[in-house]
């Protein structure tokens, strides 16, 4: 197995481990808030992670780093929110699939921003995947993408956000591959390493994160502040859990091209239903079968 194939899937067995905690938190928090939380409480860990790796070589903080992470930064921000939005809405079946058309999305964003192209074969995994999605998230009609429900436009923004964002943070860990020393003539110093580049690019959206939305939050929700602190019983658990799928997310998409691991994360639906199944006992139906075995079709085509 390919590192990145492990990393992703670890990642997404993560993610929905962290979104299984955070949905406890949901009653006492708005949506801003409920965000907050895994910005905030994921950064002490993120850092600590990048001094544990680090070998005394210092990233170049140059100008598509700054751009390509600023961007990302605030992309996530903006998907997180329209997820919980579309979620939330009176179609959930349509706004959870259309946000995880953002492998598809993010095919394209790769490779007018990063130049990195899509094999026939993996555009037919993507493809093959997305179908599942639709058929795991529920029952889907027609009319429910011609009625302009908000959930449907909150589906969208979340896709082509989570997109751009994915696409953005493999851009600023491709941004630090040379060392400044590494620069110098004359210098032997060898460029960052792979972790270090996906802990650092990590560690830095994070914070930036967390100013931007404290900032929104201080203005708009100041009440908010006082309830993620006192949260902190559970957010701390969703912090770790959160910034350790963090990391293996950044390090696959440093590995590998954005469309792809995103596509392959896709198996996190297949960790949903499973959980869904042994965990609360609820029926699988022909659908859901239908969904999972297009879903892996398609795995396996990407991989």
């Amino acid at each position: 197995m390919e590192l990145w194939i492990g990393l992703t899937i670890a990642g997404a067995f993560l993610q929905n481990l962290r979104s299984l905690l955070q949905k406890r938190l949901t009653g006492e928090l708005s949506v801003n808030g409920a965000a907050y939380v895994r910005f905030v409480y994921a950064i002490p860990f993120a850092w600590i992670y990048v001094a544990y790796i680090w070998e005394g070589r210092f990233p170049d903080l140059n100008l598509a780093f700054l751009a390509y992470v600023t961007v990302g930064a605030v992309m996530q921000i903006i998907a997180t929110s329209a997820l919980v939005a579309a979620v939330s809405g009176s179609h959930f079946a349509v706004g959870t699939a259309l946000s995880k058309t953002e492998a598809v999305q993010a095919a394209l964003l790769g490779l007018i921003i990063l130049g990195d192209a899509v094999s026939g074969l993996a555009l037919v995994g993507i493809a093959v995947s997305l179908i599942g999605v639709f058929f795991l998230s529920g029952s889907i009609r027609t009319k429910d993408f011609l009625q302009g429900d908000a959930s449907v436009w909150y589906g969208v923004l979340a896709g082509t956000a989570f997109a751009l964002c994915a696409v953005c943070f493999r851009g600023a860990s491709l941004a630090l591959s040379v060392d400044v020393d590494a620069s110098m003539p004359g210098s032997s110093a060898p460029a960052l390493g792979l972790a270090e580049r996906a802990g650092f690019t990590l560690a830095v959206t994070l914070t930036l994160q967390t100013l931007l939305m404290g900032m929104y939050l201080a203005l708009r929700e100041p009440a908010q502040i006082k309830k993620v602190t006192r949260s902190w019983p559970i957010a701390v658990w969703v912090g770790l859990i959160g910034s350790v799928s963090s990391i293996c997310w950044f390090t696959a998409m440093s590995l590998q091209n954005a469309a792809i691991v995103r596509a392959l994360g896709q198996v996190e639906l297949l960790f949903t239903l499973v959980t869904s199944v042994f965990f609360l006992r609820e029926r699988i139906r022909i659908r859901e079968m239908i969904g999972m075995f297009l879903l892996l079709l398609g795995i396996l085509l990407l991989v």
